[in-house]
């Protein structure tokens, strides 16, 4: 991440006479990434966004990140006056019950995973890096994983989520080596829109994530993670033994596609959320482990507000979610894709199709452009275009 930041602040500092440094020390200081870009030599180089230029410029190029719904952009368009009236009851009335249901929902499955741990150690990895109870057997596991899904669809249904439509995708133009064969696979590939994502995934699978050590470590969520199985990212960490990441989450792909009884994991290759109508280009990290993988796509129809995280701050964005009476989600699963041997050989390959064919299933459009392009839009929304230092200030 580092080293994206400084590519673009090297691009909005071209006109100096002095040569730019080689970029390779810079990534030889990434201890492992956890995905890794999927990037191709011959490719043109994608439009960045540099200080200076206007909003409608930015937009043009990062509109993977443009909000279109009636709140507009960061979620502070102008309302009408009846919308403004329609609003205030419901953040009023409405917000409120629903953070208290919420908030009841997330202590009772804590106490739920509290008494189903005691007296359990976690499952331990690298040492003291990594620690879970997703391997725990018999009635302890599966009270954490019923109820970890029940509650999970409750709290889909106090935010508005009452229906969730999913359908399957038929995908008869691939091979027989994508869509036939055993069911199981190692990690589901989706697209990311929203926190809403991962409330859905664990209603339906109650898979693994990738999460920052940090969230280990928050009051109630930090063992409800660990009950997940999540996979703990540290990146100051540079011990010699510890084997990154990367290998930790290539292994547990492995080990769910071979051991049924193994969590799956669920990756967002994207790396950040859009605004659901694009799929950026995917890391190739998950694609290392060769097993065969889940596509899931997500969509999230809206009338007024777009449950789509994009351009938003969190804490708006949920107040405003909550505010309205009804929210939609569909979901599409396509075929379990087997790789090919060729695929297998190369995880750029594998990463790419499996992209193309879910903007195909899921009627997106592919976009080239990723995190850092991001930034710089949020930091155009907050006037901050022209201080190329604002890209140093956006921290992991």
């Amino acid at each position: 991440m580092e080293s994206e930041l400084k590519v673009l602040t090297r691009q909005s500092t071209s006109q100096r006479p002095e040569p730019e440094p080689e970029p390779e020390p810079e990534l030889e200081r990434e201890d492992r990434p956890l995905l890794k870009p999927d990037s191709v030599p011959d490719a043109p180089q994608k439009p960045v966004p540099e200080p200076g230029q206007s909003i409608e410029e930015i937009e043009s190029k990062c509109a993977a990140y443009v909000r279109r719904d009636v709140y507009g952009t960061m979620g502070r368009g102008k309302l009408s006056w009846a919308e403004r009236l329609w609003l205030v009851p419901r953040l009023v009335i409405l917000v409120p019950i629903r953070v208290v249901a919420g908030m009841t929902i997330l202590v009772s499955y804590y106490v739920i995973c509290r008494v189903c741990t005691v007296f359990r150690a976690p499952n331990r990895e690298d040492g003291e890096e990594q620690e879970d109870y997703a391997h725990l057997r018999g009635w302890r596991r599966t009270v954490i994983l019923r109820t970890g899904r029940f509650l999970s669809r409750a709290v889909l249904f106090v935010f508005g989520f009452y229906w969730i439509s999913e359908t399957r995708g038929e995908n008869e133009n691939e091979s027989n080596d994508h869509s036939q064969g055993f069911e199981r696979y190692g990690a589901i590939i989706s697209n990311h829109v929203s926190y809403i994502d991962i409330l859905y995934h664990m209603s339906s699978s109650f898979p693994s994530f990738v999460a920052k050590r940090s969230v280990s470590k928050l009051p109630l969520v930090g063992l409800i993670s660990k009950c997940l199985g999540c996979v703990f990212v540290q990146r100051e960490l540079k011990s010699s033994d510890f084997k990154g990441v990367s290998g930790v989450v290539t292994e547990r792909i492995r080990e769910a596609y071979q051991n049924e009884f193994a969590p799956r994991m669920i990756i967002f290759p994207e790396g950040t959320t859009t605004n659901g109508d694009y799929l950026l280009p995917f890391k190739t990290g998950v694609f290392l482990a060769k097993a065969p993988v889940q596509p899931v796509i997500l969509r999230y129809p809206y009338r007024r507000f777009s449950p789509a995280w994009d351009s938003i701050s969190g804490a708006r964005h949920v107040i405003l979610l909550l505010s309205q009476f009804v929210n939609y989600i569909e979901v599409k699963r396509l075929p379990v894709y087997h790789p090919s041997e060729q695929e297998m050989e190369d995880p750029k390959l594998y990463a790419a199709n499996v992209r193309k064919l879910m903007a195909q299933e899921g009627n997106l459009i592919l976009s080239d452009v990723g995190l850092p392009e991001k930034r710089v839009y949020h930091a155009a929304l907050n006037g901050n275009i022209s201080m190329p230092s604002v890209l140093h200030q956006k921290g992991d």
